[in-house]
């Protein structure tokens, strides 16, 4: 497969269904796209035709959340060929899911749950993401995830369960800074030695969120602009990584466009004054 064009390492949005006709029609100033994989799992139809469309003027990125990475089920060989086919039509600049999963014995949740921190668990995932890239043809992005509780059976810490299966698979990370800010103050670690133990070459893309705070813990909803130390661990991420492409998600109570290219102004302002920074 042929990938026309790489992600720039500038900021972009994650496109949802508000905002697809204007961006269709109008093309505003976006440096590339986001789509969730499984809303173009079709063979045809108006929502796949608009994304052909934007994709002949933006770099697309497609990003997965079912395809249950971590489950101890087999791998769904459907779900995986409705990718490739996917992956296929568009040629999208970059292949992306998540380190959780999300169904057991047949049964599909609703959520990215979060993986026991184990040996176990690492040579699962290894091998689930190893199949995954060998059927796409392709290195896969794997996103770090939120989580609200530990598993008794933890025996290795998050980033370096994360940095093991990025150099066991060779795969690339979709590294979400909100989701380490969430998981610091969720279980009290310093969101610091995640950045340090992180391999540079393997960062990909990053992704940045809003919380809710309200409640005994931080809540990854995806429904409010980037905190404000969520934006300084951003910068923290970007001099320890350099610019890499960066996402502004919006998920839930999704705004008007404005709103999310005023997000992304302020996370490409930083990728900016990083580069010039080092010019001088």
């Amino acid at each position: 497969m042929a990938f026309l064009r790489a992600l720039p390492a500038v900021a972009g949005i994650g496109l949802r269904a508000p905002h697809v006709a204007r961006v269709r029609d109008s093309r505003p100033p976006i440096g590339w796209v986001e789509v969730h994989s499984e809303n173009y799992f079709v063979d045809g139809g108006p929502a796949l035709t608009a994304l052909e469309a934007i994709r002949a003027d933006y770099p697309v990125s497609l990003h997965g959340v079912g395809l249950s990475l971590g489950s101890a089920d087999p791998l769904d060989g459907e779900h995986l060929a409705r990718l490739k086919r996917l992956a296929a039509r568009i040629e999208p600049s970059a292949v992306s899911e998540h380190l959780c999963w999300s169904h057991v014995d047949g049964r599909h949740l609703n959520d990215l749950m979060p993986l026991p921190l184990t040996d176990e668990a690492l040579a699962l995932i290894c091998d689930r993401v190893d199949a995954v890239q060998s059927a796409l043809g392709r290195a896969l992005l794997v996103e770090n995830v939120s989580s609200y509780l530990r598993f008794a059976d933890d025996a290795i810490a998050e980033w370096d369960f994360v940095a093991a299966v990025a150099r066991k698979t060779g795969c690339k990370l979709l590294f979400d800074i909100n989701n380490v800010y969430v998981n610091a103050v969720n279980h009290g670690f310093d969101p610091q030695a995640y950045l340090a133990a992180i391999p540079a070459e393997q960062v990909a893309e990053i992704h940045l969120a809003g919380f809710e705070a309200r409640g005994p813990c931080l809540i990854d909803t995806h429904g409010s602009r980037v905190a404000p130390p969520v934006w300084a661990l951003y910068r923290d991420a970007i001099d320890r990584f350099g610019p890499k492409p960066t996402l502004i998600e919006w998920d839930t109570d999704i705004p008007a466009l404005e709103i999310l290219l005023d997000e992304a102004s302020k996370a490409q302002t930083i990728l900016t004054e990083h580069r010039d920074a080092l010019a001088v």
